[in-house]
């Protein structure tokens, strides 16, 4: 169920010059970056863009999701990590992304650790965002 404007705590805000091939920053500051299209498109790849942007932030809100599931379970998950990694290629109206998101629980048992996988992709922000639109494969 989508939030309403009077729910918000918090809202980010970035402004992008030039697209894919210019900058991007945030109205505080705290990120200002080069973004290049990667050379893989024909850019110089010098900078970031925004698939590893949308990774990052895509990575950070699984780990926090990761946290409160394991939380209601009552599982360790000190030393996780979780990692996405997102591809961007044609599709029949332009262009689309996919994402894989991988996690390594050392302190779960394999099974287990699939199941807090499962439930922390229902719970967490990005994965509700992105449901229905692109793929989304949790390894």
């Amino acid at each position: 169920m989508p939030i309403q404007q009077s729910d918000v705590v918090y809202t980010a805000v970035a402004t992008a010059e030039n697209g894919r091939d210019g900058r991007v920053a945030t109205d505080d500051g705290k990120l200002d970056v080069v973004v290049n299209p990667p050379k893989e498109m024909g850019g110089s790849g010098a900078g970031t863009n925004p698939e590893q942007l949308f990774a990052a932030g895509y990575s950070a809100c699984f780990q926090g999701a990761l946290g409160v599931v394991a939380r209601q379970e009552g599982a360790d998950i000190s030393g996780s990590t979780v990692t996405a990694k997102v591809g961007i290629g044609k599709n029949e109206d332009g262009f689309g992304i996919i994402v894989e998101i991988s996690a390594s629980i050392p302190n779960v048992e394999a099974t287990a650790a699939r199941e807090l996988l499962e439930k922390a992709h229902q719970v967490c922000p990005y994965s509700k965002a992105t449901r229905g639109n692109i793929t989304v494969t949790l390894r």
